[in-house]
């Protein structure tokens, strides 16, 4: 049974472009990579939670803010590894630099026996549509062409 997963894509207008917020993966296996290692904040779903506030919640856990107003659907993507995300967008700021991350335990090096502890998400950063295609894993770059089309995204950046 594939494992269904929830986030949130944070968008503002920027100085030049509209911008999303990214999260780049953190723990020893995303360390040294950037092109195509970061993601919408998202995360697996409790059972029983409702989709869109799993989304919240790992927004919240990912990054610190607690997302305020009302998202729309961007629908839902499948990743390589047969994950499920459920997806929405909304307009808001938010500071980098105040990321705060939950962690996570993984056995490095693998094989080892030891555990270690890692943030979730080791940086968050805004980038223009463009160079949001460069940096997000594969399976999610659809997001931003649904995200792109959506009347309330064209409304709130400006666009007609």
């Amino acid at each position: 049974m594939a494992k269904v997963a929830a986030g949130l894509l944070l968008f503002r207008r920027g100085t030049q472009d509209p911008e999303v917020l990214l999260v780049h993966m953190g723990g020893p296996f995303w360390a040294r990579k950037d092109l195509g290692a970061w993601s919408i904040p998202k995360g697996e779903v409790i059972p029983g939670e409702e989709l869109l506030a799993g989304a919240r919640r790992e927004f919240r856990e990912e990054t610190g803010l607690d997302p305020v107003g009302t998202p729309f659907a961007l629908g839902q993507v499948k990743q390589s590894g047969g994950k499920v995300v459920h997806a929405w967008a909304l307009e808001g700021d938010f500071d980098p630099a105040s990321l705060t991350s939950n962690m996570y335990s993984v056995e490095f090096p693998k094989g080892s026996g030891q555990f270690r502890d890692y943030p979730e998400v080791d940086r968050a950063e805004w980038f223009t549509m463009a160079e949001a295609r460069r940096r997000l894993i594969t399976a999610q770059v659809p997001l931003l062409d649904v995200l792109e089309a959506a009347p309330q995204f064209r409304a709130a950046v400006g666009e007609s």
